[in-house]
């Protein structure tokens, strides 16, 4: 069984290194560190704090968690963050990341993560780009092996219709597909 979250929620960090200075939250199964003072957790929360980036978050990781690229669960929701940074891409293990509630606002970035092989659940609701029209065929789209996007799955119909958009989007927006 793996250990808790580590928990540096709602500790006001402005930003990822400051995360450094803070202890982590005790829950109801407290973390043990080992003779390194490192926890052997494959969960990390930074939710509800102003982090407006992600500058760090490797040297961070490592400094609390004893196999940091075996992270499997981030959570990033409630801070500033505006982009989604290419160093969330060298989590390759990555099962779960939460995004919601923060300040992102270039939908074509969620393409990045389509190159973390595991990623099946994320977060983006209560960022800009839920706004666009085209949010959530775009992300289901972008992130192959997704099974729940905002807390909602991901159907095998709907994953087929939005590969026929997808389809159709790149061929100037013709949606017609051929009888099979």
């Amino acid at each position: 069984m793996y250990s808790p979250p580590v928990d540096l929620s709602f500790k006001d960090i402005s930003s990822v290194t400051g995360a450094l200075a803070e202890v982590p939250r005790s829950g109801l199964r407290p973390l043990k560190p080992n003779s390194k003072g490192k926890y052997s957790s494959h969960s990390f929360r930074l939710s509800n704090n102003n982090i407006p980036d992600l500058v760090g978050l490797q040297f961070m990781l490592g400094h609390f968690l004893a196999q940091p690229l075996k992270l499997g669960w981030l959570d990033l929701s409630f801070n500033k963050i505006t982009c989604i940074e290419p160093v969330l891409c060298e989590l390759r293990e990555l099962r779960v990341l939460y995004l919601h509630g923060n300040a992102i606002w270039n939908l074509p970035e969620v393409d990045r993560l389509g190159e973390l092989p595991y990623l099946h659940s994320i977060t983006l609701h209560g960022n800009a780009i839920d706004e666009n029209k085209n949010y959530r065929n775009r992300v289901i789209s972008a992130l192959p092996h997704l099974k729940k996007l905002d807390y909602s799955s991901v159907t095998c119909d709907e994953r087929r219709m939005v590969n026929a958009w997808h389809q159709g989007s790149k061929h100037g927006g013709n949606t017609k597909q051929s009888p099979q």
